[in-house]
C-alpha cells in the first residue's frame, strides 16, 4: 500500500513539472513576440526610418568604402590599442578616481577599475600616477576590464624573491608579529617565517623586543606548493663572524689571556664566546676550590679574562682556564702547617673510601674510612660525616710537591686499646652493640673504637645457628664475655653462650640411647628434618626416619614420638627416629608371638610322648578300664 502511495506522488510531481515546463516555453515565446514588436515599432516611430532605407545594402556591398580603405581604417583602429592576457602584469595611468575605485588607462579599448581599498599604502595618489597592476580578467559580464594592484605587487613579490634565494641577495623585512617558535617578517607584502634559532647566533629568550623593527634578511628556504618563506638574520651575523673567527683563531696560543662572554652554562662547564669564537671553560678548571655547579660562580653574559689551555690541530675545540689567572692556593699554604697539626674545613665530597676536607679554598686533604675510627670494623663514610659538615682533623701526611694531605679524626681521641687489658680481661663480662654480621660470626662493638667478634658456634649452647641473622640483629643489645684478647693484633674474641654453663652436661642424662620424647618439627629437607624436643633442644631426624606406620611421613608442624638412637656430647648432636619406635614395637610383638608358639609346641611334643609311654605299658584290662573312665568323663562334661 505504501509502495502504491509513493508511485502516484512520484506521478503527481513529474506531471507538475511537466506542466511548469509547457508554462514557461509559452512564456518566453510570448516575451519573444513582444519583444519582436516593440523593434518594429522603434523601427518605423521613434527612428522614422524612411521606407526606401536599405536595411541589407551593407551585405549587398554598396557601402562608400573600398576594401583597401576598409582594411586601412581597420588597422588604424587596432593599433591604438594593446592587446592584454589574463594574468599579465601591464602599467597602467590614473585618469579618474571616485570614491570607490580608480580608473586606469593600459592602453586597452576600455579602461580597468582598480579598488581604492588596494591604494592605501598610498594616501598621496593623483591623476597621471602610474602603477603596474595584475589583469584579473580582460572583460567581465559587463564588459569591464578587471585589474589588480595587490596582486601585481604579491607576484613581483614573489619573482623578487625567488631571485633573492638564487643570487644570495640580502633583503630588507619587517617584523611584524610574534609566534610559535620564532616570528613573522612582512616582505614586500610576502610574509615569511624566522625561526627562533636563525635570529641571533646566540639564544634568544624574548622575541618580542624584535618585533616592529626592520632588518636584513637572507631567504634559505621557499615551498612554492605552499607559498612558505623562510629567512634567516643569523646567516648574516655568522658570516660577519667569520671573518672575525679567522683573525682570532690564525693569532690563537697557548698561555694567551682572551676577553669572552659566557654563551651558555652546563653540567659539565660553560661555553665562551671569544668573538665569534666559542671555547669550553670545564668545571674543574673555574676555581681551585670544589665547585658542585658551574652557577655557583658564573651567569650568562658576564664577561670575563680566560686564559687559553689547549686547542686541537684545526683550532676547533679550544679549552680555556679561569682558575689559573691566580696563584695556586697551594703556594700560599701556611709553611708552619706540618704532620701532627690540627685544621678545621668543611666536608665538600664524600665517597665509599673516605671523605674530602678542604682547609681552604683548592687546599683538601682525604680522611680515609679507617681514620675515622679507632674500630677495626670498617663502616661507609657516611655513617660519620655528609658534605657541609664542619670537621677538626689532624695532619697524617704532607706532599707539597705533589699537593697531596692525608687527615685523621680518630687520632684526636686517646686509643681504646692502649689500656684495653686492664678493662677487658679475659672472662669479665660485658654489654655489646651488633654492628655487622658475616656467614662465621657476629661483629659487636663495646666501646667506640673496641670491637669483638662472636663466633657463631659461641652464640647458643643448644640452637644449632646456620646464619647469625637467625639469632639476632643489627642494633640488637648482647651480654658477652671474653674469651681471648690480643692487644698487638688488635683482636678481641667473645662469647654469648658462655654466660651459662653448658646444659649438655645435663642433657646427656635425659637424651640417653633409646629414650623415647615427644618433638615437633621445625624445618624440612631432603635428607632430613629439624626436631624440636624438650628443654629447647633440636634433634636431627634422616628422612627414613620419618616414616609412619601407615606408610606416610611425618611433615612439617607434626607432632610426634621420637626415639633417640644417637647422642654426642662434643658435636652437640642429637639423632632420632619415629620410625624406629613402631618397627621395634612390632618386632617385640612378633617375637613374643614366636616364643608363645615355641612354648605352645613344646607342651604338646610333652603330652604325645607321655601319651605314647602309657599306651606301651597298658594291657587289654587297662584299655577297659580306660573306657570306662572315658565314658564317666563325658557324662561329667554334659
Amino acid at each position: 500500500m505504501a509502495k502504491k502511495q509513493q508511485a502516484e506522488k512520484e506521478l503527481q510531481a513529474k506531471e507538475a513539472e511537466f506542466q511548469g515546463a509547457i508554462l514557461k516555453q509559452e512564456k518566453e515565446v510570448f516575451e519573444s513576440e513582444a519583444d519582436l514588436v516593440l523593434i518594429e515599432e522603434i523601427k518605423a516611430k521613434t527612428l522614422s526610418i524612411p521606407e526606401e532605407f536599405d536595411w541589407d545594402a551593407d551585405e549587398k556591398g554598396f557601402v562608400s568604402y573600398s576594401k583597401e580603405e576598409r582594411e586601412r581604417l581597420e588597422s588604424l583602429y587596432s593599433d591604438t590599442f594593446h592587446a592584454v592576457e589574463q594574468g599579465e602584469i601591464v602599467t597602467g595611468t590614473v585618469v579618474a578616481i571616485s570614491n570607490k575605485d580608480v580608473v586606469l588607462n593600459i592602453g586597452f579599448k576600455s579602461d580597468g577599475l582598480v579598488s581604492l581599498s588596494e591604494f592605501r599604502d598610498n594616501p598621496d595618489l593623483k591623476i597621471g600616477d602610474t602603477v603596474d597592476v595584475y589583469v584579473e580578467a580582460a572583460e567581465d559580464a559587463n564588459g569591464q576590464l578587471i585589474l589588480s594592484r595587490k596582486r601585481a605587487r604579491t607576484q613581483k613579490s614573489w619573482e623578487y624573491i625567488n631571485e633573492s634565494l638564487e643570487n644570495d641577495w640580502i633583503i630588507n623585512g619587517f617584523v611584524k608579529s610574534r609566534t610559535k617558535g620564532g616570528l613573522i617578517v612582512e616582505i614586500m607584502g610576502i610574509e615569511a617565517f624566522l625561526p627562533g634559532s636563525q635570529i641571533d647566533i646566540k639564544p634568544i629568550r624574548d622575541y618580542d623586543i624584535y618585533v616592529g623593527k626592520t632588518m636584513e634578511f637572507k631567504v634559505v628556504k621557499i615551498n612554492h606548493e605552499f607559498k612558505n618563506v623562510v629567512v634567516s638574520h643569523k646567516i648574516l651575523i655568522e658570516n660577519d663572524l667569520e671573518n672575525q673567527k679567522t683573525e682570532i683563531v690564525s693569532k690563537l696560543e697557548k698561555g694567551q689571556v682572551l676577553e669572552g662572554m659566557v654563551k651558555n652554562i652546563t653540567d659539565f662547564g660553560v661555553f665562551i664566546d671569544l668573538g665569534g669564537v666559542d671555547g669550553l671553560l670545564h668545571i674543574t678548571d673555574i676555581s681551585w676550590g670544589r665547585i658542585e655547579h658551574p652557577r655557583e660562580v658564573l651567569q650568562l653574559e658576564q664577561k670575563l679574562n680566560v686564559v687559553v689551555l689547549d686547542f686541537d690541530d684545526d683550532k676547533k675545540r679550544i679549552a680555556l682556564g679561569l682558575k689559573q689567572l691566580t696563584p695556586h692556593p697551594w703556594e700560599s699554604l701556611d709553611t708552619n702547617l706540618q704532620i701532627g697539626t690540627r685544621v678545621k674545613g668543611k666536608i665538600v665530597t664524600v665517597a665509599d673510601y673516605g671523605a674530602f676536607l678542604e682547609i681552604i679554598p683548592g687546599v683538601e686533604g682525604l680522611i680515609h674510612v679507617s681514620e675515622m675510627s679507632w674500630s677495626q670494623n670498617l663502616r661507609s663514610p657516611q655513617e660519620f660525616m655528609k658534605v657541609g659538615d664542619e670537621v677538626e682533623a689532624q695532619v697524617l701526611t704532607i706532599d707539597r710537591d705533589d699537593r697531596k694531605m692525608s687527615l685523621g679524626i680518630k687520632q684526636l681521641t686517646p686509643d681504646p686499646w692502649l689500656q684495653v687489658a686492664a678493662r677487658y680481661p679475659i672472662g669479665s663480662k660485658h654489654k655489646a652493640v651488633v654492628k655487622n654480621m658475616t656467614g662465621f660470626g657476629v661483629f659487636v662493638e663495646i666501646e667506640e673504637g673496641i670491637d669483638g667478634l662472636i663466633h657463631i658456634s659461641d652464640l647458643s649452647w643448644s640452637k644449632k645457628v646456620n646464619h647469625p641473622n637467625e639469632f639476632t640483629k643489627i642494633g640488637a643489645e648482647l651480654d658477652v664475655v671474653v674469651l681471648e684478647l690480643d692487644v698487638d693484633a688488635r683482636k678481641l674474641s667473645l662469647g654469648h653462650k658462655q654466660l651459662e654453663e653448658n646444659p649438655w652436661d645435663t642433657f646427656s642424662t635425659i637424651f640417653t640411647t633409646d629414650s623415647i620424647h615427644q618433638g615437633t618439627i621445625l624445618k624440612t629437607a631432603e635428607k632430613g628434618s629439624i626436631i624440636a624436643l624438650p628443654y629447647g633442644v633440636e634433634g636431627y631426624a634422616p628422612s627414613k626416619q620419618l616414616m609412619k606406620e601407615d606408610g606416610t611421613s611425618l611433615k612439617l608442624d607434626d607432632v610426634a614420638d621420637f626415639k633417640v638412637i644417637e647422642f654426642n656430647k662434643d658435636s652437640k648432636r642429637i639423632v632420632v627416629s619415629h620410625t624406629r619406635i613402631w618397627e621395634e614395637e612390632k618386632v617385640e610383638v612378633e617375637t613374643e608371638e614366636k616364643e608363645k608358639k615355641k612354648t605352645e609346641a613344646k607342651s604338646a611334643a610333652k603330652a604325645v610322648k607321655k601319651v605314647k609311654e602309657s599306651v606301651e605299658k597298658s594291657t587289654l584290662g587297662d584299655i577297659d578300664a580306660l573306657a570306662q573312665l572315658k565314658e564317666q568323663m563325658d557324662k561329667d562334661a554334659k
